[in-house]
């Protein structure tokens, strides 16, 4: 067994020689000059990297851990053991020509081997004509051969030096302990990290600095990655197509047919004096049915309806998909989530995304979330798009964690207020909550939160699955109003826009609502948006239909920011737009998901492939039924429209760079 050890030992060692190797290779190679990363930034880009080398090499040598089984023990027969040694051989030298195919890829593309590469293969003579002519294919061969030939050679001599060295005298015991230890050490080093979440790709992405990011990478376990994300791509001919449209929609006064260009400067309809501090809210499935703002008569949102009362509440707004992940990227985004299988904050190819939150100049930007920010790969989209970002999650707070989705509630607005109310410029916050989300955990410092016992057939009446969902939501109610109190008792509330609204809604039964929220399962998407600022915004009551995409150019709209906008979020107090105001969303993921659009009287849905085409009066008191024959124009309007948003949006997602204006290339 000692003996098997140190041949993997030894192998082990000459794949992260290698891989570091080339990591240094594709430094000297590839960096940027007239762009440098930070020292310090290179020097965790290496260091991230190094793990990812560690978890691909030992998952590379998982097989030989079999070998400690007499029947294929490498020790023990000598056809054994050279087809153990060719397993590694092989597999070494088809490590190494991929990383020369992945340099090949970056040279030509500015991007590291990806599933997407597989299309060169649909024109493989003309693919292998470019690459004889492009590359020196002999020498790369010739080399790969001497590698794999002095590679096994040597792997051959030190397997039979072990065999000559080897000790009989182990005992079963030590066996035992030298394999689970073993064991243990590839689990560990294959999580990769010493928390709850392990070592992701994301985790690659901690700086704004593109290169740094590439260079973190490993390009085996990227292209495996992938290979997860490769089935949806854009029509580049239905963008075009749909292009004279969203000149209109987004109001682009400078249009670029050739360049399919959605960039415009926005001004604020607003004017400041001074910058109001931003703090965004996002509340864990705040469905709208379910709170008192919506008429629900289980009175759960006290805290929240009060601050409704006082405030710009827009009782028509939508998100695009009734799932967390999804929902942060849209708002960070100013895009829908059109991820089929998975989200877009997992697909790596989507995580570089321009976003408004950068125009607000001059400001400390912070981000405060219970749990950890591995979650969904979400740190890659936060600190990759937001230079200076402060990120807050599990493990810097001094609050202990209560559950899977770490500090509660409670305790991350108190934890987020001591930090906030200690900044010295401007700030923009984002809060994310998630205690309302199962195991809806109480904590026992709860600063006087009292639970409710109350029939179960009476909280599933009005849209809650338990009493225990109930009184979670209530506690968040509770936690929200502890925190605006703290807030209120602060220098920085008279200076302050506060925004909430929730990540998504969720089904169930909605007696107190129209009809068409239950039936059409509307209330998976509605929540509430509530801006409320006593120094800055008048309350009243908007009933216009408003989108997760719309909420930062309206945030920036009312504090004064003038902004780029390259997405499709608008600006809800422009009233340019008031004509064609909609919600789109999409629902049901997966290979052929439904696509949707809200209007003022009409519900149109259909597949994304075109298929199962139907329009409802949503706020009749028959909303199921299919106007479709009753309404032919109105339905082609509305699936004209959907199809103009849905290609558009397919297309932005790899077309909506980071950086648009360069302002912050060398932060």
């Amino acid at each position: 067994m000692p003996s098997l050890l140190g041949l993997l030992s030894l192998s082990l060692f000459i794949f992260l020689t290698i891989a570091s190797l080339m990591r240094i290779i594709f430094f000297y190679i590839f960096s940027n000059p007239s762009d440098p990363v930070p020292f310090s930034v290179l020097l965790k880009s290496f260091y991230i990297g190094a793990k990812f080398d560690l978890r691909l090499g030992l998952i590379i040598h998982i097989p030989l851990l079999f070998a400690w089984i007499k029947p294929l023990s490498l020790f023990k027969d000598g056809r054994i053991r050279r087809s153990w040694l060719l397993y590694l051989t092989i597999t070494m030298t088809a490590i190494l020509l991929l990383y020369i195919i992945d340099f090949g890829h970056f040279s030509y593309l500015q991007t590291r081997l990806e599933a997407a590469t597989i299309r060169y293969l649909y024109n493989p003579i003309t693919s292998l004509e470019m690459i004889w002519q492009t590359y020196p294919v002999i020498p790369i061969v010739a080399g790969l051969i001497v590698f794999g030939s002095i590679y096994y050679s040597g792997l051959k001599r030190y397997a039979r030096y072990l065999v000559r060295k080897a000790k009989k005298d182990y005992s079963r015991a030590k066996k035992i302990i030298i394999a689970v230890i073993t064991v243990i050490v590839f689990a560990a080093g294959i999580y990769g990290k010493l928390s709850y979440y392990p070592l992701r790709w994301s985790d690659a992405f901690f700086s704004p600095y593109p290169f740094a990011s590439q260079l973190s990478l490993n390009p085996v376990l990227y292209l495996v990655i992938t290979f997860q994300h490769k089935e949806l791509g854009y029509d580049v001919d239905a963008v075009r197509k749909y292009y004279p449209f969203m000149i209109n929609y987004l109001n682009i006064e400078k249009p670029d047919e050739k360049n399919l260009d959605f960039t415009r400067i926005e001004k604020p309809v607003f004017e400041r004096n001074k910058k109001p501090n931003i703090i965004v809210i996002i509340l864990e499935s705040l469905a709208a049915h379910k709170t008192g703002i919506f008429g629900n008569p289980l009175n759960p949102t006290p805290n929240l309806d009060a601050i409704a009362r006082e405030s710009l509440l827009f009782r028509n707004f939508y998100v695009q998909s009734p799932g967390t992940a999804r929902s942060v990227f849209t708002f960070i985004t100013g895009l829908p989530d059109i991820e089929l299988q998975s989200t877009s904050t997992r697909n790596p190819r989507t995580v570089s995304q321009h976003t408004i939150i950068n125009s607000f100049e001059g400001y400390e930007k912070f981000y405060f979330i219970g749990g950890s920010a591995n979650w969904a790969n979400i740190r890659g989209l936060l600190l990759h798009n937001i230079p200076g970002l402060h990120l807050f999650e599990e493990g810097s707070y001094k609050s202990e964690r209560v559950d899977v989705w770490g500090i509660s509630d409670l305790q991350l607005f108190e934890e987020a207020h001591n930090i906030l109310k200690d900044a010295r410029k401007p700030f923009f916050a984002i809060i994310q909550t998630s205690g309302s989300h199962r195991p809806y955990t109480i904590p026992e410092d709860n600063r006087g939160f009292k639970s409710i016992e109350i029939e179960e057939e009476l909280v599933k009446k009005y849209g809650f699955v338990s009493s225990a969902e109930f009184n979670a939501f209530r506690f968040l109610d509770h936690s929200v109003g502890y925190f605006m109190k703290l807030a209120r008792d602060s220098e920085y509330f008279k200076d302050t826009i506060f925004v909430f609204f929730g990540d998504h809604g969720l089904p169930g039964r909605a007696p107190h609502m129209i009809k068409g929220e239950e039936l059409l399962e509307l209330n998976r998407i509605h929540v509430p948006l509530i801006i409320y600022s006593p120094g800055f915004i008048k309350s009243s009551v908007e009933d216009r239909l408003a989108n997760e995409m719309d909420v930062l150019p309206t945030i920036a709209s009312l504090a004064g920011i003038n902004y780029t906008n390259t997405t499709l979020g608008r600006d809800l107090m422009n009233k340019r737009f008031d004509s064609q105001r909609f919600a789109f969303h999409i629902l049901d993921h997966g290979t052929n998901p439904h696509i949707g659009l809200l209007g003022k009287d009409f519900y149109f849905v259909m597949n994304v492939d075109g298929s199962n085409k139907r329009l409802h009066l949503w706020k009749s008191d028959n909303p199921r039924e299919n106007v479709i024959i009753k309404y032919p124009g109105i339905a082609q309007e509305m699936e004209f429209t959907t199809r103009a948003i849905f290609e558009t949006a397919r297309y932005m997602r790899y077309h909506n760079p980071a950086n648009p204006s360069g302002k912050w290339a060398r932060q």
